[in-house]
């Protein structure tokens, strides 16, 4: 209509605000790497984000604060991952494929994951996104037992209780290989992969 101004793509520009808060993230994530969390500071990573302490504090009010963001951030990415982790129909096709995305998952955000279970006893905004992600893959691994002929429930031969028993393993299997070495990471793979169809009575 004359006289109506364009939206002038408002929907996808992004905010400052936004802009900052992934940049106070990265940092954090890269400081991490560097310094580990006990060493590094509020004041390193609003030097690193390109701000000042003054500023990081109307974001987020400590670096606990900080790095519990940052690790909501990455369990999002894993909810995102574990969505589709139990979908295809044959089972060995999908245990198969969800020990692929376990190691890219190791791969991309393996120090944030490790952080995440280090403070998960200690900070229980932490605890509680961990747990909630181990519930998630509890479930899909659940999903895939079941397909695969094992009985649902929780008694001790039966699927619920196997897949609580085989997220955890795996979750200290990659947690141990990540500080190592990508070769690790694909042992591990291996090795859990093998146990969990061996749990599915799936190996020949």
């Amino acid at each position: 209509m004359p006289g109506q101004q364009p939206a002038r793509g408002r929907r996808t520009t992004e905010r400052k605000g936004d802009v900052r808060e992934r940049a106070i993230l990265d940092t954090c994530e890269a400081l991490l790497a560097q310094k580990g969390y006990d060493a590094m500071t509020v004041g390193d990573i609003a030097q690193g984000a390109g701000i000042t302490r003054g500023a990081l504090y109307f974001y987020f009010g400590s670096k606990q604060e900080v790095v519990t963001a940052l690790v909501a951030r990455t369990v999002e990415h894993l909810w995102e991952r574990s969505r589709v982790a139990a979908r295809a129909d044959e089972p060995r096709q999908a245990i198969a494929a969800a020990m692929r995305r376990t190691v890219e998952l190791w791969n991309e955000r393996g120090l944030v994951m490790r952080t995440a279970i280090d403070l998960s006893l200690t900070v229980p905004e932490i605890g509680e996104l961990w747990n909630h992600t181990a519930d998630l893959f509890i479930t899909a691994i659940t999903a895939v037992l079941e397909r695969a002929g094992i009985q649902a429930g929780t008694e001790p031969d039966q699927a619920t209780a196997m897949a609580r028993a085989l997220c955890w393993m795996i979750e200290r299997t990659f947690y141990h290989a990540s500080q190592e070495s990508r070769e690790k990471l694909r042992e591990a793979s291996a090795t859990c992969e093998h146990i969990w169809l061996t749990s599915a009575g799936l190996t020949t």
